[in-house]
């Protein structure tokens, strides 16, 4: 079984996107790329969501990405931790999702996840063999665009968590 919804991403080192943000600017990235996809238009940039959403030099906080941008949406969205069923659910109802990894503050470290902290969109996922697969765009690199990858789930179950941004 395959889910794959069309999502246009940005990288993060974009030259739109300040350069003393770049580093840090996965969380506003991922956000800005699911409120496109929403055709949500009020956060112009990712400049002004990474001052709004409260961006830092070590990243974006889910707890803090979470309150933030339901202060900015509004009580019309629903923004909220979730599960991977959770996730599953939402890219099957055609809604993407905020994913972030991180091996750092859920104290993997001896872990080998694809990144050790970063948002990104999850876009899909991929049933192959028994084994889930999940499809996301990794925000990019310096010099690159975003680009599509499938990672593996069980290589990186430890350090993932979800977060809905949903219109009501």
């Amino acid at each position: 079984m395959k889910v794959q919804l069309n999502v246009q991403g940005i990288s993060q080192y974009n030259k739109d996107i300040s350069p003393r943000y770049q580093n840090s600017a996965c969380g506003p990235t991922t956000v800005f790329v699911i409120l496109n996809y929403h055709n949500y238009q009020q956060a112009k940039n990712i400049n002004d969501l990474y001052k709004l959403l409260g961006g830092t030099k070590i990243g974006l906080f889910r707890w803090r990405l979470i309150k933030n941008l339901r202060k900015l949406l509004g009580p019309k969205w629903n923004v909220s931790r979730c599960t991977l069923a959770e996730s599953l659910k939402e890219l099957e109802a055609g809604r993407p999702v905020a994913m972030k990894f991180d091996k750092h503050f859920t104290f993997q470290w001896l872990a080998k996840p694809t990144f050790n902290y970063h948002w990104v969109p999850l876009i899909g996922y991929l049933i192959q063999d028994d084994e889930l697969y999940l499809i996301l765009h990794d925000n990019g690199g310096r010099n690159r665009e975003s680009q599509i990858r499938k990672v593996r789930f069980a290589d990186n179950h430890k350090v993932l968590s979800f977060v809905k941004i949903e219109p009501k």
